[in-house]
């Protein structure tokens, strides 16, 4: 009996902390004009990683914005975490995705790693002002995630709206568009949180191609900003988790956003 408890205190170690990341994933990110994209979810990382299979109605919001405005995607991706989208219009389009809140429960050990390494510093400081921080960790949690397609064989325009925030509670905003960035510019990023600058996020930077741990990370300046330097090759994913105490909620003692945002630099699709 001992040696069963023992394995499955160990097992409890080994779940990885931030299985949580989440994410849009158009394959390929650089598609022609007028044909269908196959567009998923994906949620964890490296050997954990999977679609995401939760229940679809959970998506609030799913929409694309492009040269032409805005179209409500709601229902292009099927429960699964699978679907396709069409976009006509050559240019750079943004498809941005909402969900829901779910609740979570963690025991105390398990949520303090998962608190520390996603920089919950809100939540960190709350659980040891109450005295709580060998509590369980009980929170509702919700995710913002943005992706980057780039529509058209032609050259890369500029898109005003690429560099605008969507109105998500939690954003990552490119100070540029990372398709018309020069070659060896390093690329800046906002943090928004509830339209407002963040300061102290931790913001990092995957290889999706090789996801088991971020490439690089940084902490948000008193602007939000953020800057890292990334190969104009490959499929990239930038992602943040802010958290803040919850008051009035008897099931839970935080509200913790996700947010993602994703680019790729395929080669120009066949005319």
């Amino acid at each position: 009996m001992r040696k069963i408890w023992l394995g499955v205190l160990v097992a409890s170690f080994a779940l990885p902390a931030t299985a949580h990341d989440f994410w849009v994933q158009p394959d390929p990110f650089w598609v022609a004009a007028g044909r269908p994209a196959s567009v998923s979810l994906w949620v964890g990382h490296g050997v954990n990683r999977e679609l995401w299979d939760a229940d679809i109605a959970k998506v609030t919001i799913l929409r694309s914005v492009g040269p032409n405005g805005t179209t409500n995607q709601q229902g292009s991706i099927r429960q699964g975490g699978v679907g396709r989208m069409t976009f006509t219009t050559p240019g750079t389009h943004v498809i941005t995705l909402e969900t829901g809140h779910t609740p979570s429960e963690l025991p105390s050990i398990r949520f303090n790693d998962y608190v520390e390494t996603e920089g919950l510093t809100l939540i960190r400081a709350q659980r040891q002002r109450s005295r709580q921080s060998d509590a369980p960790g009980r929170e509702i949690y919700s995710r913002r995630a943005k992706a980057l397609i780039r529509v058209g064989a032609g050259p890369g325009s500029e898109a005003p709206y690429v560099t605008q925030p969507m109105g998500l509670r939690l954003e990552l905003v490119p100070v540029q568009n990372p398709y018309t960035a020069a070659a060896g510019q390093p690329l800046g990023f906002q943090v928004l949180y509830e339209g407002r600058p963040l300061p102290g996020a931790l913001v990092k930077l995957v290889n999706l191609a090789a996801d088991e741990r971020p490439v690089a990370t940084r902490i948000s300046d008193r602007r939000g900003n953020v800057s890292f330097s990334i190969p104009r090759s490959g499929d990239w994913q930038l992602n943040v988790v802010w958290g803040e105490p919850l008051s009035g909620n008897p099931a839970a003692d935080f509200d913790t956003t996700f947010s993602s945002l994703t680019f790729g630099f395929d080669a120009p699709p066949a005319s």
